[in-house]
């Protein structure tokens, strides 16, 4: 999947034009670990979070012409850009510096090849991880950065 432009004329509730989005699955166990990863990562709250049940996130699930029950991908929004999956990911871990911008550059690999195991585990990362049963109880600091 390619990235898709965003509409800046259909943002979310409280979304602005530049901020930095991630959008993941609320329920999922491997995306709750990686949303806390994300928290602790980005200590000056440069990247805003959604999960996809969320109104913010099924706003961006339709402007990318996805289901509002696809839940087996991650968005990045970034630059008035959509990007999914794996390259979502590593677009995220550029923002950290460090050995994590390193690892970024794995978007030389083709997506083809990266989306093929990111695939694999979105579809059984319920059966091997779980699925939540409570949301994360964040801090008033931490609330704020989501959509």
């Amino acid at each position: 999947m390619k990235s898709t432009p965003l509409d800046v004329d259909a943002l979310p509730a409280g979304m602005r034009p530049d901020d930095r989005v991630v959008v993941f699955d609320g329920v999922c166990e491997v995306c709750s670990r990686w949303v806390q990863f994300v928290i602790a990562h980005d200590p000056d709250s440069r990247l805003r979070l959604a999960s996809l049940q969320s109104d913010a996130g099924q706003a961006l699930l339709a402007q990318a012409g996805l289901s509002p029950d696809e839940y087996d991908t991650m968005i990045f929004v970034e630059g008035r850009q959509l990007y999914f999956k794996s390259t979502a990911a590593l677009r995220v871990l550029y923002h950290f510096g460090g050995i994590w911008r390193l690892l970024s550059f794995a978007r030389v690999i083709p997506a083809f090849l990266r989306n093929f195991a990111y695939d694999r585990l979105a579809k059984n990362r319920y059966s091997l991880f779980g699925k939540k049963e409570t949301c994360l109880m964040p801090t008033p600091e931490i609330k704020a950065r989501f959509l």
